[in-house]
């Protein structure tokens, strides 16, 4: 009895059944005595090709095969867009063919799905790392995901919200710009939040009033940083 996996496109043939092999006795009937034998396998040892070597070690050799192992070791705990598992099959030199049959295929059974991919993003994004709507949407296009899925995620977020977590941002900063003069604690706290891709507007009317609340003089803090 033979046995063989089954993968839409593979043309793996089944391995052989090792006692279906012919008998190389003792006897000395057809040539097949047991110096004949010997040598048999000795030929059959010497004679493996490079596919068989790898077949043996549980390479597969079929390309959809591997493109399919690989997105399944790329997809384990870790959510992946279509594009970074394009990318990777295609450092590993999968054919294209057979790249896109499995990540269709993957996307059919929703192992691949770029929205639930973006809608996570940004929810993980914004509240652990207070990324604003602009970081999010510059992360999310360099990894592949398409521009309206994008908004269709960045929507997820109101001009409200961005700023309530720009102020929660300033105010867990505001402690340590305690010391500095009223310029440099201005340009540290609107730079940070700068690098998180709020705009300047937001960035100075937060800073100015969180720098208030403390009782600093925040006359002249509208001006550009």
């Amino acid at each position: 009895m033979t046995r063989r996996t089954e993968w839409p496109g593979s043309d793996a043939e089944p391995a052989p059944d090792p006692g279906a092999g012919p008998d190389y006795g003792t006897g000395s009937g057809g040539g097949f005595g047991e110096g004949a034998g010997r040598r048999a396998r000795s030929r059959s040892r010497s004679s493996g090709s490079p596919s068989s070597s790898r077949a043996e070690k549980g390479e597969p050799r079929d390309p959809v095969e591997q493109a399919r192992n690989v997105c399944l070791r790329l997809l384990t705990g870790t959510p992946r867009t279509r594009k970074q598992l394009a990318d990777a099959l295609r450092k590993r030199e999968i054919p294209d063919e057979a790249a896109e049959e499995v990540l269709s295929r993957f996307e059919d059974v929703g192992l691949i799905d770029d929205a639930a991919f973006a809608d996570a993003w940004v929810e993980s994004r914004h509240h652990g790392r207070g990324l604003a709507r602009r970081a999010l949407v510059r992360e999310l296009r360099t990894k592949g995901v398409d521009s309206t899925v994008i908004d269709e995620a960045i929507g997820q977020l109101d001009s409200e919200q961005e700023e309530e977590t720009a102020r929660e941002l300033v105010a867990r900063k505001l402690r340590s710009t305690r010391g500095l003069d009223r310029d440099r604690r201005l340009r540290r706290l609107a730079g940070m939040l700068a690098r998180k891709g709020y705009g300047e507007g937001m960035a100075l009317r937060v800073v100015r009033q969180a720098l208030e609340e403390e009782g600093e003089d925040a006359e002249g803090l509208d001006e550009p940083f």
